[in-house]
């Protein structure tokens, strides 16, 4: 029998014993009953055994002899390789799928206005967002590269830092020109204050309260807010006139930009100790799709 026959008997003979039966086999291979049928035949022609225990009245399903039990495991333990085999020879490809794990507010403020340029310059490269503001196992879902904010460590990653990060206030046009008492920082604790809960679980990213301190408020009490757990929101909700946002200068950067918002006392700016990092399994650093999106990124950062 030739290699690539071979292969497709085997594959019919492994699913009929499984499934028991021609039928489901077939609808499983997306072949017909009678062409499952034939290359098990053929197989065990080739082989001069018989593998499956002839039909006695009444039986409906298929029965592996014994000689075909003792040989299954091997079979499918063979066609597991085969298919690890198959994913390592994609992994050197830059077509397919690129899997990136983000934040949803990465996504939506960053990187979604950005990443037609990387398809653009890899249009054989489908990319697929795994948005989430929790880690994400990158073996078990397959992930092949994200982009992560915090101090820099991620156990069994290798990070890479893409982005400092500052944060200041920032309200919409609007709002600014209705609430012209706002001559100090001071006089920001008597608006509505707009707060990111995403971050409180982030130790060292600077509170309202931090900033305020930084701009010499320090007796000023926060006393009026709104909070919200998604960064893009915060922001949103700043734009929308409902208040003054302690934004993340990363997030905020195309909003400003377009006049949608305003940064107030830009004189004083707080950084923030946490950073935006590019991760990967250290494994996988060179594999071209992760390399090609790797300096992507850096190229879009810069």
């Amino acid at each position: 029998m030739k290699s690539i026959a071979y292969l497709n008997a085997l594959r019919a003979f492994e699913a009929s014993a499984r499934h028991q039966s021609f039928s489901a086999a077939a609808a499983e291979l997306h072949v017909t009953p009678a062409a499952v049928g034939q290359l098990v035949r053929t197989l065990e022609d080739a082989l001069g055994t018989q593998l499956f225990a002839r039909a006695s009245a009444g039986r409906t399903r298929l029965i592996p002899t014994e000689v075909a039990e003792r040989a299954l495991p091997d079979i499918r333990a063979g066609f597991d390789r085969l298919a690890i085999g198959m994913e390592r020879l994609k992994e050197g490809s830059t077509s397919g799928v690129l899997t990136v794990t983000v934040s949803p507010a990465f996504a939506a403020k960053w990187l979604l206005p950005r990443i037609d340029t990387f398809q653009a310059a890899w249009p054989d490269m489908d990319v697929r967002l795994d948005t989430s503001l929790k880690p994400v196992d990158f073996v078990a879902q397959q992930i092949d590269i994200g982009v992560r904010y915090g101090s820099g460590s991620w156990p069994g990653l290798a990070a890479e830092k893409l982005m400092d990060e500052e944060v200041y206030p920032v309200c919409s046009p609007k709002f600014k020109s209705q609430h012209r008492a706002m001559r100090t920082p001071a006089d920001l604790t008597q608006e509505t204050l707009i707060h990111d809960l995403s971050m409180d679980e982030q130790s060292g990213f600077p509170s309202w309260s931090d900033w305020l301190r930084k701009a010499g408020a320090t007796k000023s009490a926060v006393k009026r807010g709104m909070k919200i757990n998604n960064s893009a929101a915060v922001l949103q909700a700043a734009i929308d006139g409902q208040g003054i946002a302690l934004a993340r200068s990363v997030m905020a950067r195309d909003d400003l930009a377009a006049g949608r918002l305003v940064r107030l006392f830009p004189d004083v700016s707080l950084p923030s100790s946490l950073a935006y990092y590019i991760v990967y399994r250290p494994d996988c650093a060179a594999l071209p799709r992760i390399a090609a999106f790797r300096s992507w990124l850096i190229d879009a950062a810069a």
